[in-house]
């Protein structure tokens, strides 16, 4: 009984005894062999073929092998390139290796010989792409997007984002500076049916007041000084696909009411317009602050904050996902050097896990910038950190010996160490509130305060 066809082979030679004699030699190990006479001939073959193994000449009519080379290797770098070459041509095919072939063989040739060349390039091959699957496989089980992390509370992001994606809700995405919120809400984008359509962000505390009501809404030709053209604003850029509003919470109170409106009619007015203009705009918006207390403060409007928090995504900080920062690591590496394996110093690495990262996946990627620099190895050390991060976890959790070059939220970091007290004082006394309370000097009622505002679950009070 014959074989089955295993690999799809290629032979191209001037030679047809050659031709022949590859063929029905291959034939009978169980490959699909088809043979053409030139490298041209070749060309047009693989337009109509992907073949997972090439086995030409080098000296050949029209199209000689290093032509067809270059041309497979444009076109099908996966498929393994063998040369053929005379006895005295050797360093054609070295040179040939040098540009991609997998191997050579030499005039006159044994069949065992090619045999095994054939069968470990094969192998070779089928592992490369077997690693390739894992990889691909291994960034979608821990990425999303540009998303990184395979800890719980990122899985648990990816699937809100699987779940909103498909729909027009409007989404609200939370977490501290630096967590990645204009990613998710890319993510959500590109996973959606508006995916060819306009991603448009903008940083609603970045734009003056008197300047921000023009970005997002456009403006007529002679509206207001220096409006010497007509100008369309962000939502009509973004018409059929997603305008991103990050820092949300800096939007002024007027420009709050203009935008619920927009959110309710789906239509608005340019700044000295009179006709009302129609879109089709998702809205994603983003902020790390808590808009609750905006809302009770009274800078927040109540109803657009139930219009936009139709769907709540919250990024958990770094300091809550730890077991993911070495994939974040890995990922940031290459981002920032294109190089595909990253080696950290046992040290260095666990100085990176023990910190507390206040500006959490910007700062990170901010350290390791300076410590690609500054390694003198390569390899990142601890020499190559900065000095926040060589003193220990103790150290980071309650006080910071200069703000990083990233910033910080005060309010944030100055809440993640109080909430941190909190948890330790309830884990000391086991949950009695009160006593956690007397531990940390302060009174019931003042402790039971502070667990609501960090939605602390609380304890068992004593009698």
């Amino acid at each position: 009984m014959s074989k089955e066809p295993k690999h799809r082979i290629l032979i191209v030679d001037d030679e047809e005894s050659l031709r022949e004699i590859l063929s029905i030699m291959l034939h009978r190990e169980g490959y699909q062999v088809d043979a053409v006479a030139d490298g041209a001939q070749a060309v047009a073959r693989l337009r109509e073929v992907t073949y997972d193994l090439v086995i030409s000449d080098i000296k050949m009519p029209r199209l000689n092998g290093f032509e067809l080379l270059r041309h497979i290797k444009e076109r099908t770098p996966e498929t393994v390139v063998i040369m053929i070459t005379a006895f005295s041509s050797t360093e054609e095919a070295v040179e040939a290796m040098k540009q991609g072939a997998y191997d050579y063989i030499t005039k006159p040739f044994k069949n065992e010989e090619i045999k095994l060349i054939i069968k470990n390039a094969l192998e070779r091959r089928a592992l490369r792409q077997e690693n390739q699957a894992l990889k691909q496989e291994l960034g979608k089980r821990y990425s999303f997007g540009s998303l990184i992390g395979k800890s719980k509370p990122m899985q648990e992001v990816y699937d809100l984002i699987q779940k909103v994606a498909g729909s027009r809700v409007n989404v609200l995405v939370t977490g501290e500076s630096g967590t990645g919120k204009e990613l998710v809400a890319k993510a959500i984008h590109f996973n959606s049916d508006r995916r060819d359509k306009p991603f448009v962000p903008i940083n609603c505390g970045a734009i003056p007041e008197n300047l921000l009501e023009s970005e997002l809404f456009g403006h007529e030709k002679g509206s207001f000084t220096g409006a010497v053209l007509q100008k369309a604003g962000l939502f009509e850029v973004a018409d059929g696909g997603t305008l991103f509003l990050d820092e949300i919470g800096e939007l002024p109170p007027m420009m709050q009411v203009k935008l619920l409106r927009v959110l309710q009619e789906r239509e608005f007015r340019r700044v000295g317009g009179t006709k009302d203009i129609q879109v089709d705009v998702r809205l994603t918006a983003a902020t790390n602050k808590e808009l609750e207390s905006e809302v009770a403060r009274g800078t927040f409007r109540e109803d657009l904050y139930y219009r936009l928090n139709v769907i709540r995504i919250n990024l958990p900080p770094l300091r809550e996902r730890r077991e993911d920062i070495p994939l974040l690591i890995e990922h940031l590496f290459r981002k920032l050097t294109g190089k595909e394996q990253v080696r950290v110093a046992e040290d260095a690495m666990r100085r990176l896990l023990d910190y507390h990262w206040p500006g959490n996946i910007r700062e990170l990627e901010n350290v390791l910038e300076r410590g690609v620099v500054l390694g003198q190895t390569d390899q990142i050390t601890s020499d190559a950190l900065p000095v926040q991060l060589k003193r220990g976890p103790a150290a980071n959790a309650g006080q910071m010996e200069q703000i990083p070059d990233t910033g910080l939220d005060l309010d944030d970091y100055l809440g993640s160490i109080e909430k941190d007290i909190l948890l330790k004082a309830l884990e000391k006394t086991g949950g009695v509130r009160k006593k956690a309370a007397e531990l940390l000097g302060i009174t019931f009622r003042s402790i039971r305060y502070r667990l609501a505002k960090f939605d602390i679950e609380p304890g068992e009070d004593e009698e």
